[in-house]
């Protein structure tokens, strides 16, 4: 139980290192890093673009990434948790579960 709690500390840590726990209203969209939004969406996919759209009401956070990441393998780890880094990456917040860019 006490490595639960260290391996919470150091992400807690790590997340304010980068800034990505900074309150919305201190930071600017433009100022929000993708960096950070790329390493939250590694931990979950669509916390990084709820990240980038500035938190807020839980309905800004992409539902389909965000409940379909608890699928084993589709989820997390897997195909939606490298899609929305990728996403969050390039500062995309859209809820596509697909690679088409149509």
């Amino acid at each position: 139980m006490t490595r639960w709690w260290k391996a919470l500390a150091v992400a807690v840590l790590l997340l304010l290192s980068v800034g990505a726990l900074t309150p919305p209203e201190a930071r600017a969209a433009e100022e929000r890093s993708t960096v950070a939004a790329m390493g939250l969406s590694i931990a979950h996919p669509g916390l990084g673009e709820w990240y980038l759209q500035g938190w807020g009401p839980f309905e800004r956070c992409p539902q389909k990434k965000f409940w379909l990441g608890f699928v084993p393998l589709y989820g997390w780890p897997g195909y939606l948790q490298v899609k929305s880094a990728i996403d969050a990456k390039h500062g995309r917040t859209n809820d596509a579960l697909t690679f088409d860019e149509r």
